[in-house]
C-alpha cells in the first residue's frame, strides 16, 4: 500500500471520528467521587452511563449535554421541554436537563411497580454530574472540541482521595417537587454555562478551584435528589 493511500485512510478516519465520537464529560473517577460526596450508596454505578454510550450510541449520548447554540439563559420551561426528548437519537443538540428529571420519573415508576429501580437512579447520578461540566452547557465550538478532553480529566487523578474537598464545596438544596428540581437544574446549568463561556473568552482550562466548586454543585444537587426520592 502506498504512503499516500495510507495518509488518505488515516485522514478519513480522523475526520470520521471527529464527527461521530461521543462527547464525554467528567472522567470516571470524578463521577464516582461526586456520588461518594453526595452519599449515594451505589456510587460505584455512577460511570455506567458513559459505558452505555459505547453500545447504545446516540440513544444515550444525547442525554449527556445541551449545546446552547442560542446563547440564552436556561429556564425551568426549557428543562421541562427537554423531558420528552429523553433517549431521542434524533436530537443532536442534546437534552441533559430533561434527562435528569426523566430518569427520576423512570426510577419512581419502576419503584412503584416493585421492580429493581437502581439503574435509572445511577443514570440520574451521572447526568447530575454532567450538569456541572461547563463545556456540556455551551455550543460545541472549536474551542470546546480542543479543550474538552483536558477539562474532563482536569482533577480526575487522585480525586478518589479528595472526596472531602468536594464536600467542602457542598451546600444545602431542598427539593419538594419537580418545579423545585427544574429550578435547581436551571440554576446550576447557568452557573456552568457562564464558566464555560468565560473559559472560552479567556482561552483557558478550568482551574482546580473552579473544578471543585463545580463538583460541589453536582454533589449538592445529587444529595437533594436522593432525599427527594427517599434514598
Amino acid at each position: 500500500m502506498s504512503k499516500n493511500r495510507i495518509k488518505r485512510i488515516l485522514l478519513s478516519a480522523l475526520l470520521f471520528s471527529s464527527v461521530v465520537a461521543p462527547a464525554f464529560a467528567w472522567h470516571d473517577h470524578t463521577h464516582l467521587a461526586i456520588s461518594q460526596a453526595a452519599g449515594y450508596e451505589n456510587w460505584h454505578n455512577s460511570a455506567a452511563a458513559d459505558i452505555t454510550k459505547t453500545k447504545a450510541g446516540k440513544i444515550e449520548q444525547y442525554n449527556h449535554y445541551f449545546n446552547n447554540d442560542a446563547g440564552v439563559d436556561v429556564t425551568e420551561a426549557m428543562v421541562f421541554d427537554q423531558i420528552k426528548r429523553y433517549n431521542n437519537p434524533q436530537d443532536p443538540q442534546g437534552h441533559l436537563y430533561g434527562a435528569i428529571i426523566a430518569s427520576i420519573r423512570e426510577y419512581k415508576s419502576m419503584k412503584q411497580s416493585n421492580k429493581y429501580a437502581e439503574y435509572p437512579l445511577a443514570f440520574c447520578a451521572h447526568y447530575i454530574s454532567d450538569l456541572s461540566m461547563p463545556l456540556h452547557n455551551v455550543p460545541y465550538t472549536d474551542f470546546n472540541k480542543m479543550r474538552h478532553s483536558q477539562n474532563d480529566g482536569i482533577i480526575d487523578f487522585g480525586i478518589m482521595n479528595n472526596v472531602g474537598h468536594i464536600q467542602r464545596n457542598m451546600y444545602e438544596i431542598i427539593i419538594k417537587n419537580e418545579n423545585d428540581l427544574a429550578g435547581e437544574i436551571a440554576r446550576i446549568a447557568n452557573i456552568s454555562r457562564m464558566l464555560g463561556l468565560k473559559m472560552e473568552k479567556e482561552n483557558r482550562d478550568m482551574t482546580s478551584d473552579e473544578a471543585y466548586s463545580q463538583l460541589g454543585h453536582s454533589a449538592s444537587l445529587l444529595k437533594a435528589v436522593l432525599n427527594y426520592v427517599n434514598k
